[in-house]
């Protein structure tokens, strides 16, 4: 099925915002001293990239079933590697509800 300019264009906004208030909330929940414009999309979120260590993870895990409504369990703790791979969970998770719902 061919998805539509405006389809793909919605999609986009769609993740642009799930994106944002990701990454704000990370920078909430775990007092990081950025801004979100400082966080680029492909961060990784441990190591070398935010820095963040496992206790970070089990927050993490909280705020997107807090705030997203998708549950993360321990099989799925390795989505946690960026802000993308969040994200895209975040996204199925999302539409995953939509299609039950239907």
């Amino acid at each position: 099925m061919e998805q539509s300019y405006e389809q793909a264009r919605n999609i986009s906004v769609a993740r642009e915002a799930i994106t944002h208030k990701f990454v704000s909330l990370l920078i909430e929940r775990l007092n990081l001293d950025l801004e979100p414009e400082d966080v680029a999309d492909d961060t990784p979120l441990f190591g070398a990239g935010l820095g963040l260590d496992s206790i970070d993870a089990l927050e993490i895990a909280l705020a997107i079933e807090t705030e997203f409504d998708c549950e993360v369990s321990d099989d799925e703790m390795p989505v946690l590697r960026s802000i993308n791979t969040v994200v895209d969970f975040i996204q199925r998770g999302q539409a995953n509800q939509l299609s039950e719902a239907v």
